[in-house]
């Protein structure tokens, strides 16, 4: 068994290592891709912002309940995607 040093040590090795240079020749090929899940680990970097929000639209997104200002970005991502607001 390897120490923390050890293995640090050895990923820094293999950090520093040209592409070219990584024996692949036992990883398999994945050619079938059907199984795959888009975004699965993928977590937007949130920023915290302070809003105004008309009270009864606060209303409504807290009514459903504990997670309304998940369901609130959800909602602004929605808007977003659908090409009223161009990020970038």
């Amino acid at each position: 068994m390897r120490t923390a040093k050890q293995r640090a040590a050895e990923l820094k090795r293999l950090a520093a290592m040209p592409d070219q240079d990584i024996d692949m020749s036992d990883v398999p090929e994945i050619t079938d891709w059907s199984g795959a899940v888009v975004g699965k680990f993928y977590r937007p970097v949130k920023q915290q912002v302070t809003l105004c929000i008309d009270a009864d639209v606060l209303a409504c997104f807290k009514s459903q309940g504990d997670k309304y200002q998940t369901a609130m970005n959800n909602a602004l991502r929605e808007h977003m995607m659908r090409g009223w607001g161009k990020v970038g």
